[in-house]
C-alpha cells in the first residue's frame, strides 16, 4: 500500500472492522465470505490487488464475479509452492475476464520471525532441518512488485516469481541473525518429530504442519533457487535477508 500511496495513486482497502492504515487509504467495509458486500470496493477501481486468506478457494469464484465488471485487472498473492487451493484459484482469475498477473513469492524472510522467542531467550535455535535452503524475499519488495503490475502495463498474463538475491539455509540465516544483533546465534539440530509435535501443540492443522516438514527435509539437497524478477520488474535490486534483519533486529533482542 505504501508504494501505491508514495506514487500518488489512490487506494482503496476491504476491511471487516477497524484496519490501521495511512490516513490516506480509504476504507470500505466488507467481507470475502460475503460476496455482495466486495462490489461497494469494486466501483470505480482500475486494479485489485487479491490476497486469498482461506485455506480452499471456495467462494472466491463469486467474489470474483462481483468485481470483474468493473475492475479491469487483478494481481493475486499466490506462491511459489502453488498448493491445489492456490492453483484453484488461479485457474478461476484466468477464466474471470480480468486482466490478470500472479505473484509466486518462494519464502517470507518474515517467517524468520517464528525464531524470535528462542533468540530472545537464549542463543541457539533448535528446529529440523538445518541445512534447508530458501532463498528469502523481504516482503516489501513483494509490495513493490504488486505496486508496478497494478500500476503499469505489460504485467498481462505474468507469472512473476519471487525470491532473494541470494540462497541462503536456515543454520546460516540464524547465523546472520546473530551477526546483526551483535551475539552469536547457533543452529541446534532437532528431530522432525519434536518439531512436528510442537507445532501442534501451537494449534497448526496437521495436514500445514506435515507439508512444512516435507517441504524442508526436500530443501536439503541443494541450493534454493534464485530469480532476478524483483530487479527486472522495479529496477531495484532485491532486498537482502541481512537487510531485513536489520530492519527488525528488535525483534530478535532480549527485552530489558
Amino acid at each position: 500500500m505504501a508504494h501505491l500511496l508514495e506514487a500518488g495513486t489512490r487506494v482503496r482497502a476491504l476491511a471487516r472492522g477497524p484496519a490501521d492504515l495511512p490516513p490516506a487509504a480509504e476504507i470500505v467495509r466488507g467481507d470475502l465470505t460475503v460476496p455482495g458486500s466486495v462490489r461497494a470496493a469494486a466501483e470505480g477501481a482500475d486494479g485489485l490487488f487479491l490476497l486469498w486468506p482461506f485455506a480452499s478457494a471456495e467462494g472466491l469464484e463469486q467474489v470474483l464475479a462481483e468485481v470483474a465488471g468493473h475492475v479491469g485487472r487483478v494481481v493475486y498473492l499466490s506462491s511459489a509452492a502453488v498448493r491445489d487451493n492456490e492453483r484453484q484459484a488461479e485457474q478461476l482469475i484466468e477464466r474471470s475476464g480480468m486482466a490478470w498477473t500472479f505473484l509466486r513469492p518462494h519464502a517470507f524472510a518474515a517467517n524468520a520471525l517464528r525464531w524470535a522467542e528462542q533468540i530472545r531467550g537464549g542463543d541457539a535455535v533448535r528446529e529440523p532441518y538445518g541445512r534447508a535452503a530458501v532463498s528469502p524475499v523481504h516482503e516489501r519488495d513483494i509490495a513493490a512488485v504488486a505496486a508496478r503490475a497494478l500500476t503499469r502495463d505489460g504485467h498481462a498474463g505474468a507469472v512473476h516469481e519471487l525470491t532473494g538475491p541470494h540462497s541462503l539455509t536456515q543454520s546460516e540465516q540464524a547465523r546472520v541473525i546473530g551477526e546483526v544483533i551483535g551475539r552469536p546465534v547457533r543452529w541446534e539440530e532437532a528431530a522432525p518429530q519434536e518439531a512436528r509435535r510442537q507445532m501442534l501443540d501451537r494449534g497448526w492443522p496437521p495436514e500445514i504442519v506435515d507439508d512444512v516438514l516435507r517441504a524442508q527435509a526436500g530443501a536439503t539437497t541443494g541450493p534454493a533457487r534464485v530469480t532476478a524478477t524483483v530487479e527486472q520488474v522495479t529496477g531495484v535490486a532485491a532486498r537482502t535477508f541481512r537487510s531485513w534483519v536489520a530492519e527488525h533486529a528488535h525483534a530478535f533482542r532480549a527485552r530489558p
